[in-house]
């Protein structure tokens, strides 16, 4: 499924008219039925009353279908409106002037207080306040409705998305609605899906308001839901290299779990072989832990890093392999900077750049300058945005758009890490990520997902599909481990050792697991 911005929706809305005839009027009828389906799928009619709180804009005049639908089937409804009814126009006005003459009790308020008595009367409140418009910091009266609503303990259904919230970025705009429930038109929007407007919407629902699907499948909205791709069966008189061949450079003194984690994730992830080419000092701990991993020591530097020295043997090593990761917990010392500099640009299989090697490539760019074979770069928000050499705060504003330019920039799949990864594609193509949980972040889990990563491609999908399928199991991966343990006191271990489950149901239960990460259509 597609995810608009803002733009983007407005397009749709306008060419929904001009191509198909489909109005205004009846878009928000349609908006507004969708909302009346999920109260009464999810919520009932009977014994309940409703208060719908409207905007002056057209989420609003939403709202004002809501109720009309509520209080035509029976239902307790009453309409307090927040702002200048004659700013209403178009459908939004139509809908105000209906409403005007049914016996529903709607009034405009002035103060806190009539807006606390109709959130005391109620059992659910239906947020219109504001649609995805919103640009401004929210103050005055309207912050003060929505803390009091936050604050209220009442279900509460928002109508396309809780307000408050940019439906952009998902930022909170000064203050938003915390909804139980959320129905979003057309598409979901991409704050619906970043966080924290995620997290706000409560149960997630997209009504496509009557847009046919060559509407809003349309090619010229980039960015998707991270659906997974299934998994080729398995050769079942396979040997170990038929399920993929993996070398990982890695690995220095104190930094032992990087490379352990790394390289057994590719095994538990459902790869054959996977190599570790690592200094010979750190080895015999890796070993100890992980003795599926097929060792490959190497000289180091005195700081307990890899050689330059070493240059010669690891290309060797990189031929007998299918896939190559480096990085994790490699070092900064100068010396291993150059090997690893001149190993990017002489690998000629396809590479993944993590940790580490996402530093030492932000400051040599050009190294990629030239390389055929496809390149991934797994970035958290530091490390994009040494790469991007712009503020944290500001790549996280624009998460999306900063993994797409450094993804067409850098010809590399980027895979934005954090709550709702984003992986970029180097044809502007972008995915946000559904699976995965706040017990996630901590140290070590970047390691399993480049392993994650690779055991995909060894598994034969290709590159796009890897890295996709490895984010999609990574996060399905931390779900499984929460749901066992809880997301306090997660490791990266434990992530690593659900990954064989979360491999098992994509293989055995498809439909259900990509069910279980899906938007709810309504209508």
């Amino acid at each position: 499924m597609k995810a608009a911005t803002v733009q983007e929706m407005r397009n749709l809305d306008t060419g929904a008219s001009r191509i198909y005839d489909i109005s205004e009027e009846l878009l928000m009828e349609n908006a507004g039925l969708a909302v009346f389906q999920l109260i009464t799928e999810e919520i009932g009619l009977t014994g309940r009353q409703f208060l719908v709180l409207s905007g002056s804009g057209n989420n609003g005049g939403d709202g004002f279908v809501a109720a009309r639908k509520i209080h035509s089937n029976g239902g307790n409804v009453k309409v307090r409106i927040i702002g200048d009814p004659s700013r209403y126009a178009g459908a939004a006005e139509l809908n105000y002037r209906i409403l005007s003459r049914t016996q529903i009790d709607m009034q405009v308020v002035k103060s806190m207080e009539e807006v606390r008595e109709a959130i005391d009367w109620c059992d659910v409140i239906v947020d219109g306040l504001f649609g995805t418009g919103l640009t401004r910091t929210v103050e005055g009266l309207c912050r003060d409705v929505i803390e009091h609503v936050n604050d209220s303990g009442k279900t509460i259904v928002s109508i396309d998305i809780p307000s408050g919230i940019n439906a952009d970025t998902g930022e909170t705009m000064g203050a938003a609605i915390r909804g139980d429930y959320t129905v979003t038109f057309g598409l979901p929007k991409r704050g619906t899906l970043l966080y924290p407007g995620f997290d706000q919407c409560g149960k997630l629902s997209v009504s496509h308001i009557s847009f046919p699907p060559v509407h809003y499948e349309t090619d010229e909205i980039s960015v998707m839901i991270n659906d997974p791709a299934m998994l080729p069966s398995r050769n079942q008189e396979g040997h170990k290299g038929t399920f993929g061949d993996a070398l990982f450079i890695a690995g220095s003194a104190n930094y032992y779990g990087a490379p352990y984690l790394a390289a057994l994730s590719f095994l538990k992830g459902g790869g054959g072989y996977s190599r570790l080419a690592t200094p010979r000092s750190v080895a015999p701990f890796v070993a100890v832990r992980g003795s599926e991993i097929v060792l490959a020591p190497q000289s180091e530097t005195m700081d307990g890093s890899l050689s330059l020295s070493c240059m010669d043997e690891l290309l060797r090593l990189v031929e007998l392999v299918d896939i190559v990761v480096i990085g994790p917990g490699l070092s900064l010392q100068h010396e291993t900077r150059n090997l690893t500099e001149e190993l990017i640009r002489r690998i000629h299989k396809p590479l993944v750049i993590d940790g580490d090697g996402l530093t030492i490539l932000s400051a040599k760019k050009e190294i990629l300058q030239g390389r055929k074979e496809p390149t991934v770069l797994t970035p958290h928000l530091g490390e994009m945005s040494r790469i991007m050499a712009q503020p944290a705060d500001e790549v996280g504003r624009r998460r999306i758009e900063c993994a797409q330019e450094v993804a067409m920039n850098m010809n590399a799949f980027i895979v934005l890490k954090g709550a709702h990864s984003i992986v970029s594609c180097p044809d502007g193509r972008n995915f946000i990520n559904m699976s995965g949980n706040s017990g996630m972040a901590s140290a070590g889990s970047g390691d399993v997902l480049t392993g994650a990563i690779a055991a995909m491609y060894g598994l034969g999908l290709p590159v796009e599909k890897a890295v996709r399928n490895g984010v999609f199991l990574h996060g399905c991966a931390g779900d499984l481990a929460a749901e066992e343990i809880g997301q306090d006191g997660m490791t990266a271990e434990d992530v690593l050792s659900h990954l064989p489950e979360a491999v098992r149901r994509l293989r055995e239960k498809y439909e259900s697991i990509c069910r279980l990460y899906s938007i709810n259509t309504i209508l």
